[in-house]
């Protein structure tokens, strides 16, 4: 049998016109935010991170008056911003600085949305050393307008999740109905050394393993971290997003968990979890994707609840501006109503936002 290709529309000239929301878009830090942005306490250890990105070609990732027109370019209306420069300050070694840089980023943030509070949608990013600080934080910016927040993917050895160190921050999450969200290439796993300025040491063999192997790896023991210490259990409200981690491969894992969990789990000692790990994955976790074939032809049968379509704009892999062409060619197949789910309606639902407006 052949590999998958994205071809499994009936008609890949088909173009959907319907609302679309993006459940994982980005902007791009000015060149020189931290640096010139930062409390005077800490400009001496301020990283220096930020600038234009190739792929931004007209600059809207950057600059907020723009971002609007490039979106009607795509036919979105509306769009989850994470960061991108700004992923890699969730890797740091100063903790005070980690904050400090969240705090910088969470403002110009704020500020960048105000251009279009309808149709930007701001996610606060969270350094989580400091519970009280990042509960702090999270607060201000849900004041702010914002809808949820990022934080490490891959947390520090010292720090895992399933430690109590975060119950204060999952509590106060599920009160604010604000959703966590845990996005590749952030935290202490193998991004990290591209964060340091490292990644140029690697053989060509191990840059392909950690962009395959190490990427998934690492999203699968998260996500095992939060159901089997029991986080979910303790935290029912609490919503969870696994960002640009695509789909595929989430239905066989849960499976191995649910048969391993029905074969083992009552009898083994200290286990928090009293369901089935795939019960409160349906129940608390969502997940993007927007580059995965074989999670598009599981769509029809799995996942319509929880999953929601990305543009991933700007970067390199993004759908922009194509994006209604690859929503026709690998989703036009399923019924509207279950289309409407995977474009627009499970993000809206998440993150309590109105579906706006088409845009023009």
């Amino acid at each position: 049998m052949g590999i998958i290709e994205r071809t499994y529309g009936k008609d890949s000239n088909v173009v959907m016109d319907e609302v679309l929301i993006s459940s994982d878009s980005h902007v791009i830090e000015p060149e020189g935010l931290w640096k010139k942005q930062m409390p005077k306490a800490f400009q001496g250890r301020a990283p220096d991170f930020g600038g234009q990105r190739p792929n931004d070609v007209q600059g809207a990732a950057m600059d907020k008056n723009k971002r609007v027109s490039e979106m009607a370019a795509d036919g979105v209306s509306a769009e989850v911003l994470y960061p991108t420069h700004g992923l890699k300050c969730l890797s740091l070694d100063d903790r005070e600085v980690e904050a400090a840089c969240c705090r910088v980023y969470n403002d110009w943030l704020i500020d960048y949305c105000s251009a279009a509070p309808d149709r930007l949608i701001g996610i606060a990013m969270l350094s989580m050393y400091d519970i009280d600080g990042a509960v702090k934080e999270l607060e201000r910016c849900r004041k702010a307008g914002m809808r949820g927040s990022v934080i490490w993917q891959v947390p520090p050895p010292e720090l895992p999740f399933f430690s109590s160190h975060y119950d204060k921050f999952w509590a106060v999450s599920q009160d604010l109905d604000m959703p966590v969200n845990l996005h590749i290439l952030s935290g202490h796993g193998y991004s990290r050394t591209r964060s340091l300025g490292l990644g140029d040491t690697l053989t060509g063999l191990t840059q392909e393993a950690n962009n395959v192997n190490m990427k998934l790896f690492q999203s699968v023991n998260s996500l095992y971290e939060l159901i089997y210490s029991g986080v979910l259990e303790r935290f029912p409200r609490l919503k969870v997003v696994l960002v640009e981690n695509e789909l595929g491969w989430i239905p066989f894992v849960l499976e191995q968990w649910d048969y391993y969990f029905k074969r083992h789990g009552a009898k083994r000692e200290g286990l928090a979890i009293k369901k089935l790990p795939s019960e409160y994955f349906h129940r608390q976790i969502h997940t993007t994707f927007f580059n995965d074939a074989v999670g598009g032809h599981i769509l029809s049968w799995w996942g319509t609840d929880n999953c929601m379509w990305s543009n991933d704009f700007p970067h390199g892999n993004s759908t922009w501006p194509n994006s209604r062409h690859v929503i026709g060619r690998d989703l036009g197949d399923l019924p509207a109503p279950v289309r409407a789910k995977l474009v627009r309606e499970n993000v809206a639902r998440l993150y309590k936002i109105p579906i706006p407006s088409p845009v023009q």
